[in-house]
């Protein structure tokens, strides 16, 4: 098969030129693409534990630890202990996070329209929602568990 048409290739190589454009973006910031999806989960409450946060972001448990690591040191976010539970920690963002959520809601909106500007909306949603089947999916069951 050739190289342009083999899925990995492209999607690695599509994930890399957003990765790099969207870094450049947050760089000034002092964040990373990682510890902004972090970021987003707390600002919507979408989650608030390390293992919630890793499975919403899709992140493996020993990296979201160390992106936490960072954060932490960065002051952007707090670890404390879940009131409800005492052998839980919470995830909880700072003043300092809080602060970010504006310019950085703004700069994901432009890089989003960066890349996806040249499409129609009907297309936009197709190649959101393909994406999403993508990620969803589990190889090796011939698509039958994917079907929704």
């Amino acid at each position: 098969m050739e190289l342009e048409r083999c899925v990995n290739y492209l999607l690695s190589a599509a994930q890399n030129t957003v990765f790099k454009h969207l870094s450049s973006k947050l760089a000034p910031f002092g964040l990373t693409p990682a510890q902004y999806g972090v970021l987003n989960c707390l600002w919507s409450k979408e989650a608030e534990t390390p293992k919630q946060l890793g499975e919403r972001l899709r992140i493996e448990a020993s990296s979201i630890s160390s992106i936490l690591d960072r954060m932490q040191a960065n002051e952007l976010i707090e670890r404390n202990i879940d009131p409800n539970d005492r052998r839980a920690i919470q995830i909880d963002v700072t003043e300092k996070g809080m602060a970010l959520q504006g310019m950085i809601t703004k700069i994901i909106y432009e890089v989003n329209q960066d890349f996806l500007s040249f499409l129609e909306p009907e297309q936009k949603e197709f190649f959101i929602s393909t994406l999403l089947a993508i990620a969803d999916t589990k190889p090796g069951n011939n698509g039958a568990d994917n079907q929704k």
